[in-house]
């Protein structure tokens, strides 16, 4: 680890001689070469995939380890967004004159050198090793042993582009995948503090919180996506309907998901037995609270492994799967007051026409995203204009929801004088 670590150093300087122009050119390139390798990766996913059924993983788990030509050609997308996107590096934040002429420009810088620790999504091998090149930063990259084969080709993809398009000038060590599974690594990995500069975990909360405790590096987290869609009495129960349905359904393995629908009583009994329709033809499981328990059976019908109570734990359950919690609220207050309880201020939506029961939710619901009649599920870089995401941030200092390359930048003052000395 020590020597994984030294080299990415090295090559975090490397980086900072690198134009804009050379970084996207070497982008595009990763773009083409990924396309053109598709069999490959689809070759070497197949084993990863045999691994994971092996592991016993669930099904949420396996859909996050699989590739497939489009989702192999969303990452060939997500690199030339990223390479399209202007560069953050060099950018002047702020700059100001003192009164005795000194003169300050604060200035985006790359961090340096970042870990990114992930399970299953060989994906985000190519969207964090996107990020960090563009904005100069070198990536040590730790995926879980289910998706060794498919991350380690997606680098060596990534640096063959690198290395082709710009010869010796590009730093091969700026994208590494760490060579072990073996999960000593990591605390040793992170307890580097001369090398590495960040660590971003992805993945589950256990994953995130055993990360956390091991690190002496600084952490970017959030420990898990309990999202809320809360449907007002003043909704279009049609669009609700819709964005519920998305929200649930559309992937349910990611951690923008609804977890908890959350429905006003005053339209309770019109809109649950529909909604539950709806959302039963899609084999979605409900966890109801006694409130909406009779209003989901009757789509439904009394049948326990589709409906059953939903126990206290279930409020601050990431399912990432076909499973919803429901409750039954009094108005936007209640469903405040659910969410600052059991949220987990990731995403959360409000479904209403009413502008100022809109805006109480918005500015009531302390999340890294809040939405007025649309889906969770918009959390996201590549749906947030960002190219790809390196992480969803649920912190409260520094960075917060998706992170793209203005999250992967430090700054530093630069001073200009004419001999001012302090007195």
């Amino acid at each position: 680890m020590l020597d994984l670590a030294q080299r990415a150093r090295a090559a975090s300087r490397a980086l900072a001689s690198l134009s804009t122009d050379e970084k996207n050119r070497c982008l595009t390139a990763m773009a083409d070469v990924i396309e053109g390798a598709a069999p490959r990766l689809v070759e070497a996913n197949a084993l990863d995939l045999e691994t994971g059924r092996s592991l016993g993983l669930s099904a949420a788990m396996m859909d996050r380890l699989a590739l497939n030509p489009a989702r192999i050609q969303s990452m060939a997308t997500s690199l030339r967004e990223v390479a399209a996107l202007p560069d953050p590096v060099g950018q002047v934040l702020d700059q100001r004159t003192r009164p005795n002429g000194l003169h300050l420009s604060k200035v985006a810088v790359p961090i340096g050198v970042v870990v990114i620790i992930y399970e299953s999504r060989p994906n985000v091998t190519s969207e964090a090793a996107s990020l960090c090149f563009k904005t100069g930063n070198a990536t040590i990259l730790r995926g879980g042993k289910e998706a060794l084969h498919s991350n380690r080709l997606v680098a060596d993809l990534l640096v063959r582009a690198g290395r082709d398009t710009l010869g010796e000038r590009f730093p091969s060590d700026a994208i590494q995948v760490v060579p072990t599974p073996d999960r000593d690594a990591i605390p040793e990995l992170l307890s580097l503090t001369q090398y590495i500069d960040l660590c971003m975990p992805r993945g589950g909360e256990g994953l995130i919180r055993a990360v956390t405790a091991a690190s002496r590096v600084p952490v970017i987290k959030h420990y898990k996506g309990v999202c809320h869609v809360y449907v007002d009495a003043h909704a279009d129960l049609e669009m609700a309907g819709a964005i519920v349905e998305n929200a649930k359904c559309q992937r349910p393995s990611t951690c923008n998901s609804a977890e908890t629908l959350l429905v006003d009583r005053a339209v309770a009994a019109e809109f649950l037995p529909c909604l539950a329709s709806r959302l039963a033809s899609r084999n979605v499981e409900f966890h109801a609270d006694p409130a909406s328990l009779p209003l989901v059976q009757i789509a439904v019908g009394n049948r326990p492994n589709v409906v059953r109570i939903a126990t206290p734990e279930d409020w601050e359950t990431e399912y990432n799967d076909l499973v919803i919690n429901v409750a039954v609220v009094e108005g936007v207050e209640g469903a405040i007051a659910h969410i600052a309880r059991h949220g987990s201020g990731h995403s959360d939506a409000i479904v209403t026409r009413d502008e100022a029961t809109a805006a109480r939710f918005l500015h009531a619901v302390d999340s890294a995203a809040v939405y007025w009649n649309a889906s969770t599920r918009f959390t996201d870089g590549f749906e947030f204009g960002m190219g790809a995401e390196i992480g969803i941030s649920t912190d409260k200092v520094g960075a917060r929801g998706p992170m793209g390359l203005a999250e992967l930048c430090s700054y530093k003052w630069i001073a200009r004088g004419s001999g001012q000395v302090r007195g």
